[in-house]
C-alpha cells in the first residue's frame, strides 16, 4: 500500500521520471552480444533449436526463455492508487513502479502492460492470449467489482498464477499482522469479533483470507458507505457483499464497533472516531489502512485506548501494512516451482511466514541500520520491516512448499535448504541495508545537514528532496536573495529553509576565533583566517559542524574533491587513531564491491594500507557483508616481481601481526580477485571466494578505476563516502546529480548518528 510519508514537489516527481532515459525500466540482454557468433546463437539460425524443442514440449519454454522469471503487470487504469479511473496510459508509471519493486525485492523480471479497455470480455481475452509469454500475471489498479470477475475468469482460463495484488497482497500482510495481534492480546481467531470497514476489493479479500484461516462467518460485521451489510439488505448490494451479510441488529459503524475485538479498515480518512474506539473491547486491534490518511490516526486511537494495537498503511507509523512485504516473494516462490495458480494455502503460508518472522530477533545489520535500535516483537512490531534481508529466503520457501503440498507445482524443489541459499544469493544486502538506513532517518530526531553550495540549482533541488524525504533538516549556505528566488521559482515555500552565510549570522566571529586557534601556529594570520571563514563556504560550513550548529555537511559540486577536502581538514580532524579515506560502493546485478581508498591518500604506505583495510572491513560488516579483502596490484603474489609492490606485501604481513577477524590476501590483480575460476589457479589463496573489498595500491589507480566504472561499466556507484573524520562530512563528485546528492546527504545524516552513538559508547567506557 502506498504511503505519503516521503513528501516531494510535483516538479521533483516529474523530473525523476523524465531525467535521462524517460521512465523507470529498460531491457538488457542476459547473454553476450559482442560477436557475429553471439548474434547467430541469439537469433537466426541458432534460435531455431529452442523453438523446435518448445514446439515438441511446451513446458521447456521455462528452460529456454525468460518465461519462468517473467511476470506481466497488467492494468486498465480504472482504479489508479487513490486517484480513480484515469485511463490505461495514466496507469503506466504505477505499473512500471510495480515492475521495479518486483526486481528490487525478489529479482523477478516483469513487463508492464496497459490494456485500453474497460470491457471485461476484451480485457480477459487480451490477457488470456498473452499467457504464453509469462510465468505469472499480476493484476493491478482495476476497479471493483470488475476486478473480482476478471481475476476469477483468468484463473479459470490460464494455467499460470493470476494474482490481483490490490486484493490479495493487502490481505496477506493484514493477515500476518492480525495473527500476531491476536497472539499479543491473548485471543483465539474462532472467538474474535471483527468489524470490516469498507466493502471494496481489498477489504473483502482481507476478510475472505482471515475466514479461510478459521474466523467464523458470523463473527464478521462488514460495513460500507450505506451502513452494516446485514442479511436481507438490498440497497447498494452485489454478490460479493452479499456473501458477507450476517444476521445482526447493528445498522451503523458505531453500533457495530460496540464490544468489537478488532476493526479492519480500508475505507476513508476519519471514518472512525475516538468515541467509537472507546466502545470496543479490551485491547482492541485497529487496522486503519486507508491511504494517504487512515480512518483514525494512531495518536487519536492511542489517546482513546492506550491498550490498543494499531496498524496503518503508512511508513511513518509502526506496523505498516505494506504490500511490498508480499507480492515479490509470493511470485518468487510460485515461479520457482512453476506453479499453475496461487491458491489459498499459498497465501496463508505467506501470511504465517511473515507473522513468524516478526517474532524473531532482528538481524544485527538491520538493527545497525536503525541506529543500533533493536525492534522487538510487541504491540509496535507485529509486521517485519520491508527491508528485512530475511524476507527473500523465508517467504518464497513457504509459498513454494505450500504449492508442492497442494499439487499445483509443476517443478517441485527437492532440496529446500539449497533453495533457501539460492534465494539469499539473489539479492545483495547492501541495497537493503542502505534503504533501511534511510528509512530509519525518518523515524529519528532529524539531523541538521549543511548544503554548502546552495546557490547551485541541483544542490538546491537536492536540499528540497532531502527535506521532503524526511531524512533531516537542510541548512543552505550561500547568498540569501538568489537562493530564496530560486526556491520560489521551484514552487517551494522559502520560509521553510534556513539560509546561512558569513554576513547574516552572529556566529561568524566565533568561527574565526575557532579557526584562528587551530591555525595560528601553522602560519595563518588573523586576516587570513577571516578571509577563509568569510569567503570559503566549505570552511564556513565545516565551522558550523565543528562548533555544533549543524550535525553534518555535504559539498563537492563546484570544486575538485582534493581542494574541498583540504579546506575542510583545516577545520575538522580525523578521528584519533583513524585514517580518513574514501570508499566507493560499486553495485552491480547481485554483487556489491567496495573500493578504497578512492579519494584521499595519494600513495599509502604499508601501514596506511593496513589501516584502510581494517577500517573498510568494519564499515562493510555494518552493511551486512562478510569482508573478503584483496590488496590489488599489477602483480600476482610476486609475479612479475617488482619493488613497487613491496608495500602491498608488507600490508598483508601487518594484518597478520594484528590478528584481525576478516579474510584478506594480496598482492593480486583485479581479475584474480574477482573471478572464481582465476582464483583456482592459486590454491594457496586465503580468500574463500571472490573479493568484495578492493584495497587499491595508490590514489591514481583507485580514482581512475571507479570513474571508469561510473562512465563505462554499467554499475551504479554510491559515494565516494568519506570515512574516518571526527564529524560527518561528505564530499560528492562534481558530476553528482541531485538524486546522488540526496543520497549523500542521507548518508551524512546516518553517519552523524553513528558518530554520536560511538561517542556515547566511548563516554560510557571512560565512566566505567
Amino acid at each position: 500500500m502506498p504511503s505519503n510519508s516521503s513528501k516531494f514537489t510535483d516538479a521533483e516527481a516529474l523530473r525523476f521520471h523524465s531525467a535521462g532515459r524517460p521512465g523507470k525500466l529498460e531491457i538488457t540482454p542476459s547473454k553476450p552480444m559482442a560477436t557475429q557468433r553471439d548474434l547467430s546463437l541469439a537469433y537466426s539460425p541458432g534460435v531455431a533449436v529452442p523453438v523446435k524443442a518448445i514446439a515438441e514440449d511446451i513446458d521447456t519454454a521455462y528452460d529456454y526463455t525468460t518465461k519462468g522469471n517473467l511476470v506481466g503487470v497488467i492494468s486498465n487504469g480504472t482504479a489508479i492508487l487513490g486517484l480513480g479511473n484515469l485511463g490505461a496510459a495514466a496507469s503506466k508509471p504505477v505499473m512500471e513502479g510495480k515492475s521495479v519493486l518486483f526486481k528490487r525485492f525478489a529479482d523477478v523480471d516483469s513487463i508492464d502492460l496497459e490494456v485500453d479497455s474497460e470491457d471485461i470480455d476484451e480485457f480477459v481475452n487480451c490477457v488470456k492470449l498473452l499467457g504464453p509469454s509469462f510465468g505469472g500475471i499480476n493484476l493491478e489498479d482495476i476497479a471493483a467489482p470488475e476486478c473480482f470477475i476478471i481475476e476469477q475468469r483468468l484463473r479459470e482460463l490460464m494455467d499460470i498464477p493470476v494474482f490481483h495484488d490490490d486484493q490479495h497482497g493487502t490481505a496477506i500482510i493484514t493477515a500476518a499482522g492480525f495473527i500476531n495481534a491476536l497472539d499479543l492480546t491473548g485471543r483465539e481467531l474462532k472467538d474474535t469479533k471483527v468489524v470490516a470497514l469498507g466493502a471494496g476489493a481489498a477489504c473483502i479479500a482481507c476478510i475472505e483470507l482471515i475466514k479461510a484461516m478459521g474466523l467464523p462467518h458470523e463473527n464478521v460485521t462488514m460495513v460500507d458507505r450505506t451502513g452494516v451489510i446485514y442479511a436481507g439488505r438490498t440497497e447498494g448490494m452485489n454478490q460479493w457483499k452479499s456473501a458477507h451479510a450476517i444476521e445482526t441488529d447493528a445498522r451503523t459503524l458505531e453500533e457495530a464497533l460496540v464490544g468489537a475485538d478488532a476493526v479492519i479498515g480500508l475505507a476513508a480518512a476519519g471514518a472512525i472516531s475516538k468515541e467509537m474506539v472507546k466502545k470496543m473491547a479490551d485491547k482492541p486491534i485497529i487496522f486503519a489502512m486507508a491511504n494517504p490518511d487512515p480512518e483514525i490516526t494512531p495518536e487519536d486511537a492511542r489517546e482513546a485506548r492506550p491498550d490498543a494495537i494499531i496498524a496503518t498503511g503508512r511508513s511513518d507509523y509502526p506496523n505498516q501494512v505494506n504490500n511490498v512485504l508480499g507480492f515479490p516473494y509470493i511470485f518468487r516462490g510460485a515461479l520457482d516451482v512453476r506453479a499453475r495458480t496461487i491458491n489459498e494455502e499459498m497465501k496463508i503460508a505467506a501470511a504465517t511466514a511473515l507473522a513468524e518472522l516478526a517474532r524473531e530477533d532482528v538481524p544485527e545489520e538491520v538493527a545497525a541500520a536503525y541506529g543500533g535500535k533493536q525492534p522487538h516483537y510487541g504491540p509496535d512490531y507485529i509486521i517485519p520491516a520491508p527491508f528485512d534481508p530475511r524476507l527473500i529466503r523465508r517467504i518464497p520457501v513457504k509459498v513454494a512448499q505450500a504449492a508442492m503440498d497442494t499439487g499445483v507445482a509443476r517443478k517441485p524443489i527437492e532440496d529446500m535448504e539449497a533453495y533457501e541459499q539460492e534465494l539469499s544469493a539473489r539479492l545483495d544486502p547492501t541495497a537493503d541495508t542502505l534503504s533501511t538506513m534511510f528509512e530509519d532517518l525518518k523515524r529519528r530526531e532529524p539531523k541538521r545537514i549543511v548544503f554548502a553550495e546552495a546557490e547551485e540549482e541541483k544542490v538546491l533541488r537536492a536540499a528540497v528532496g532531502f527535506k521532503n524525504a524526511g531524512y533531516g533538516i537542510p541548512i543552505l549556505v550561500g547568498y540569501e536573495a538568489p537562493i530564496r528566488e530560486k526556491l520560489r521559482e521551484m514552487g517551494v515555500d522559502d520560509d521553510q529553509f534556513e539560509i546561512w552565510n558569513a554576513a547574516n549570522t552572529k556566529r561568524t566571529s566565533d568561527y574565526i576565533d575557532y579557526i584562528y586557534e587551530r591555525l595560528n601556529r601553522r602560519g595563518f594570520l588573523l586576516r587570513d583566517v577571516q578571509r577563509l571563514v568569510k569567503r570559503d563556504r566549505n570552511v564556513f560550513s565545516a565551522c558550523m559542524v565543528a562548533t555544533g550548529d549543524a550535525d553534518g555537511m555535504i559539498t563537492g559540486v563546484t570544486r575538485h574533491y582534493w581542494r574541498a577536502l583540504k579546506n575542510i581538514r583545516r577545520v575538522i580532524d580525523p578521528i584519533p587513531g583513524h585514517r580518513p579515506f574514501g570508499m566507493s560502493i560499486v553495485v552491480t546485478k547481485g554483487r556489491t564491491v567496495f573500493m578504497a581508498d578512492t579519494t584521499v591518500n595519494e600513495r599509502p604506505n604499508a601501514e596506511e594500507l593496513a589501516d584502510i583495510a581494517e577500517s573498510a572491513a568494519y564499515f562493510v560488516k555494518r552493511l551486512g557483508h562478510e569482508p573478503r579483502i584483496a590488496f590489488l596490484s599489477f602483480s600476482n603474489f610476486g609475479n612479475p616481481p617488482s619493488d613497487k609492490t613491496q608495500h602491498i606485501q608488507k600490508a598483508v604481513s601487518i594484518l597478520d601481526e594484528r590478528d584481525v577477524d576478516f579474510e584478506y590476501d594480496g598482492e593480486m590483480q583485479a581479475d584474480v580477485a574477482l573471478n572464481r575460476d582465476l582464483m583456482e589457479q592459486y590454491p594457496f589463496m586465503r580468500l574463500s571466494g571472490p573479493a568484495n573489498v578492493l584495497v587499491m595500491p595508490a590514489l591514481h589507480s583507485a580514482n581512475i578505476g571507479y570513474k571508469l566504472l561510473t562512465e563505462l561499466g554499467g554499475a551504479r556507484i554510491i559515494g565516494p563516502m568519506l570515512l574516518g573524520m571526527e564529524h560527518s562530512i561528505q564530499v560528492a563528485r562534481m558530476t553528482a546529480s541531485a538524486s546522488d546528492l540526496v543520497n549523500m546527504a542521507g548518508l551524512a545524516a546516518s553517519t552523524a548518528f553513528a558518530l554520536e552513538q560511538a561517542r556515547e559508547e566511548l563516554g560510557h567506557e571512560d565512566a566505567e
